[in-house]
């Protein structure tokens, strides 16, 4: 072959090369013009967000008693079990009552001396400084008479629910645990670790309402009955003391309950959680807002409460503002899009 004819050849497949690939680089860039994202919207509303806040808590007893004698002796009598609901004075045990009764018969006794010397003092019989000195000794005796009353004969002093019992009749009780444990289940409480921040939102008196896992289904209502003055160091937060009244003796002592605490209303900015996207490797989170021109600009946002399927927002946009709900994968700053 002659060198012009190889030439020719060469200078005409070049051409052909450079003419197929300007084709297909315009036919991509007009390609690439004219992909516009679809995207759906939706209009930021306004209106007043409840603002709960969750904790979680520890159902208590409203009273626990540890029932026992001041000292110790041999028990006689046991009246009651675990988990008997008990009056308040009605009798659980009974020690040995050898001591009682021996007073009980000097207290007698006692009581018919001192009414005779009464009579005789009102007969001038007797001088004011004997019967003062007889009076005082009685009232003592009769003091202790009652204090050993009590410690013989074993009463709860609360009405609740028997949690222990340590003890069987015939025993010698040493001291070493409380016969009884009485516990008050109506009404119970529960002791709430609030944040610092919200320390000035909490009143006495407020209501909140609370769930426990033992009891699925079931809304119950308290209120703030007191609030401790201080704030923990370590954690940050306060206690509130949460009543509840518990009148059917549903919640009972160490349920697990959650208890949620309503700080009023805040007037919000409201979008759809679908509107929020965050930021990967961060926690910025952005909207994409429409523009009039059917273009999109990136907008960070300060969020607030998830409220089933919305969010509050705090800061980045305003009530009536057009978000972007659907098909943010495709956007950025300024690009154009197609409003489904």
């Amino acid at each position: 072959m002659k060198t012009t004819e190889l030439i020719t050849i060469t200078a005409l497949a070049l051409f052909a090369v450079s003419c197929g690939s300007n084709s297909q680089s315009t036919g991509a860039a007009a390609g690439a013009a004219e992909t516009i994202p679809n995207v759906e919207v939706s209009k930021a509303i306004a209106r007043d967000v409840p603002q709960e806040s969750a904790y979680a808590s520890t159902v208590q007893a409203w009273a626990v008693n540890n029932i026992m004698p001041q000292q110790g002796g041999r028990i006689r009598k046991i009246n009651v079990e675990v988990g008997d609901y008990v009056q308040k004075g009605q009798v659980l045990a009974e020690m040995d009552r050898l001591q009682l009764d021996q007073l009980e018969l000097q207290i007698q006794n006692d009581e018919q001396e001192f009414e005779r010397l009464k009579s005789l003092y009102a007969e001038g019989g007797v001088s004011q400084s004997d019967f003062e000195a007889a009076e005082l000794a009685y009232k003592v005796r009769r003091s202790n008479y009652d204090n050993l009353k009590e410690n013989t004969i074993l009463c709860s002093p609360i009405t609740g629910y028997v949690t222990a019992r340590n003890f069987d009749a015939g025993d010698m009780f040493g001291m070493s645990a409380p016969l009884f444990v009485v516990q008050q289940v109506v009404p119970v409480k529960l002791l709430v670790g609030i944040s610092e921040s919200e320390y000035s939102k909490v009143k006495k008196g407020d209501s909140v309402k609370l769930t426990a896992d033992a009891i699925p289904g079931r809304v119950f209502t308290g209120k703030v009955e007191r609030l401790y003055p201080t704030i923990d160091a370590a954690t940050h937060t306060f206690k509130a003391e949460v009543a509840v009244a518990n009148a059917d003796k549903a919640l009972r002592p160490g349920m697990y309950a959650r208890v949620s605490v309503n700080f009023g209303n805040r007037h919000s900015v409201i979008v759809p959680d679908r509107a929020i996207v965050k930021q990967e490797g961060t926690g910025t989170r952005f909207i994409f807002v429409l523009k009039e021109d059917n273009t999109v600009s990136y907008v960070p946002v300060t969020v607030g409460r998830h409220i089933g399927a919305e969010y509050e927002i705090l800061s980045g946009i305003e009530e009536g503002a057009t978000v972007v709900v659907k098909g943010q994968t495709l956007l950025k700053d300024g690009v154009k899009v197609n409003v489904l």
